[in-house]
């Protein structure tokens, strides 16, 4: 999602079909516009560095003898509670970027935008024109005290 939106390669993606790389839109809209001979030698590719590049190193999973980084010469991390603390880290990482693609994913999908611009989205509900029921029925004043008032991220 990021790189494309700052650099493309240059020349072409597909000779045969006279598509260049630059034709290539961002996002979800890049699925269907990719040839499906692209796909495949993506995921050959992949499959060739999985099964003969990426081999684990004893039972433990995720363990590929690559070392600190997974640069070999930074040297492997040997005291097991930083290398606890380091895959912990590692875990929350990845968890915390699947969730910001799945959001980006969502944003996509519902405006057509990789970045959702909100503003594409015209079947939105808040576009009706309509006030719900409960908006604005009460002055500030005499809302209820919700306990978070002047705390970070009050609304």
């Amino acid at each position: 999602y990021i790189v494309p939106e700052y650099f493309r390669w240059p020349g072409d993606l597909s000779p045969k079909l006279g598509l260049k790389f630059t034709d290539i839109p961002n996002g979800l809209a890049a699925l269907t516009k990719v040839p499906g001979q692209g796909w495949a030698q993506i995921v050959a590719f992949l499959g060739c560095y999985e099964l003969f590049v990426n081999k684990p190193v004893g039972d433990e999973p995720g363990n590929y003898g690559k070392g600190n980084l997974g640069l070999g010469f930074l040297g492997p991390v040997t005291n097991p509670e930083a290398r606890t603390k380091k895959l912990s880290a590692e875990l929350a990482n990845g968890r915390l970027a699947m969730m910001a693609i799945i959001g980006m994913l969502f944003q996509d999908g519902l405006t057509g935008s990789a970045w959702g611009d909100w503003a594409l989205y015209t079947d939105s509900p808040l576009r009706s024109g309509l006030m719900s029921p409960g908006y604005n029925t009460l002055p500030e004043w005499e809302k209820p005290n919700t306990g978070f008032q002047g705390l970070t991220g009050d609304q």
